[in-house]
């Protein structure tokens, strides 16, 4: 069952690769529980099919570190890349598209996380496995209050612009 609008984040465990030691995360690679790390905070979430792959790195990625501190003028704390990849891969991707500081590439090898969000893609066929369908959310809290869900093989809602209207809209329907 795919999440919605007012649901809570199931709890799962990320990995990341962090670049720098502090706030007790150790360089390398990190587990995070998802329920540890989304407490008080609003997030952006983006999800997507694969590290390295076409739209991904030219159009995906790139619009969030371009849309960082848009979001975070309008009340975002974080924002998340999650990928069907390992924190390696994500972390080198992440260096590569410059989003360090900027976009969490968090790592969901198992896709433990997109399964139970309810976002799993299985291309198999494709010899690529089970992925991520493309989509990004904004969770406050812990609670899903925008989903932009793309469908197959498209990027038309899923984006930064979107989400930071999204943003917008939602700060003008809570005053």
């Amino acid at each position: 069952m795919t999440i919605k609008v007012g649901d809570s984040l199931p709890d799962a465990t990320l990995h990341e690769f962090v670049e720098v030691e502090g706030n007790g995360c150790s360089i390398g690679p990190n587990s995070f529980k998802v329920s540890d790390m989304i407490k008080g905070k609003k997030i952006v979430i983006f999800g997507l099919p694969g590290a390295y792959t076409p739209t991904c790195s030219a159009r995906h990625v790139p619009g969030y570190v371009e849309g960082f501190d848009a979001l975070r003028a309008k009340g975002v704390d974080e924002i998340w890349c999650v990928s069907v990849n390992d924190e390696f891969v994500m972390g080198a991707w992440g260096r590569d598209l410059k989003a360090t500081g900027k976009v969490r590439m968090m790592g969901d090898g198992s896709a433990d996380f997109t399964r139970k969000v309810g976002l799993e893609l299985d291309l198999t066929a494709r010899g690529w496995g089970m992925r991520s369908r493309r989509y990004s959310m904004l969770v406050d809290d812990g609670v899903v209050k925008a989903l932009n869900v793309e469908a197959p093989g498209k990027f038309e809602v899923s984006g930064a612009d979107k989400m930071l209207e999204e943003v917008d809209a939602l700060a003008v329907a809570k005053n």
